[in-house]
């Protein structure tokens, strides 16, 4: 038995098998998988498909992906395929089947996350919106109740206060149009009280000012707090913070990419966590996968990109959950 299909680790998992059950019930979207070359972003697509999330055109050099198809014997004869010539020419044409309405997804495969958003940021041919592009994991931490969104540990490397802002605004659209509600968001630091010393301070009461001016809407925030007494109640009440927020956090905001991606690999590995990913503010959800991913986390990130796409469609969020 596949170890995604043991009742035991479907317990420990149960937030992503909610979300893939209910991705389930939406329409099957297309998506056009980038540069499928290597066993796991060939087989993670064909396994979206054969789960019902999706109906993947496999964008890349045709006889490489069928020679991967028959090394590991997967089957890719429902699928189309696109020539490509190499991993930038198959970038740029899965954005292009995108922009000509071919797809409503675009997945990763086995080509590097900057040769992908080189496509999909290209001024000229690209997905990009007046919205920041940015990244949001949503990890399933065993022995936590909630799903945490961590943002953007993936693409901004040292984002200012505006591409702060976006950043925050991405990631509550997202929890929102899944239907999890109204987000309680976190802005970390390393201390919760404001200093000039610490410039991440600074931002974190500046962004919650912009939340009350409506500059950044649809969620609760609160900032700075430090990742104990943003995610731990007992911790927040021994420090004295009262909020709606603190040791309640739902969306974790961190200040940098190190940062963020250092708490995404903390909990991967030292909690067993999986992560999802998705790349928010494009024309389209983008989902970024790894090799060293779970099949629930593959299957988890493109459950989040339909409930996603289709809550966009639909201009509604998705009730439940």
């Amino acid at each position: 038995m596949p170890d995604w299909e043991n009742p035991d680790e479907t317990r420990r998992h149960e937030k992503y098998e909610r979300l893939i059950a209910r991705a389930k019930l939406a329409p099957e979207m297309t998506t056009a998988v980038a540069h499928p070359c290597d066993e796991s972003s060939l087989r993670g697509a064909v396994e979206a498909a054969e789960t019902g999330l999706m109906r993947p055109v496999l964008v890349g050099p045709v006889q490489k992906i069928r020679a991967v198809a028959t090394a590991h014997s997967i089957d890719i004869s429902p699928f189309e395929l696109i020539d490509a010539s190499h991993s930038d020419a198959s970038a740029a044409k899965a954005v292009e089947i995108i922009r000509a309405g071919g797809a409503e997804l675009l997945m990763k495969g086995s080509l590097h996350t900057d040769e992908l958003m080189r496509a999909v940021t290209s001024s000229a041919t690209g997905l990009r919106t007046a919205r920041r592009i940015s990244h949001v994991f949503v990890m399933d931490v065993p022995h936590h109740a909630e799903t945490l969104f961590i943002t953007d540990a993936a693409i901004n490397i040292a984002p200012d206060l505006d591409a702060k802002r976006d950043i925050i605004q991405n990631a509550i659209d997202l929890f929102t149009a899944i239907g999890l509600g109204t987000p309680r968001v976190a802005i970390l630091s390393a201390v919760e009280t404001v200093t000039s010393k610490i410039p991440s301070t600074i931002e974190a009461a500046a962004l919650c000012k912009m939340a009350e001016r409506g500059q950044i809407t649809g969620g609760i925030l609160d900032g700075p707090l430090a990742f104990d007494n943003a995610i731990d109640p007992e911790a927040a009440r021994i420090k004295g913070i009262k909020s709606e927020v603190a040791g309640r956090a739902q969306i974790l905001v961190v200040p940098n990419l190190e940062s963020g991606n250092m708490l995404a690999k903390n909990l991967t590995f030292l909690a067993r966590a999986d992560a999802a990913g998705l790349v928010l503010g494009a024309r389209v959800p983008i989902i970024l996968t790894s090799r060293a991913d779970s099949v629930r986390a593959r299957l988890a990130s493109c459950a989040v990109a339909v409930l996603f796409a289709e809550a966009r469609r639909n201009n509604a969020p998705i009730q439940g959950g």
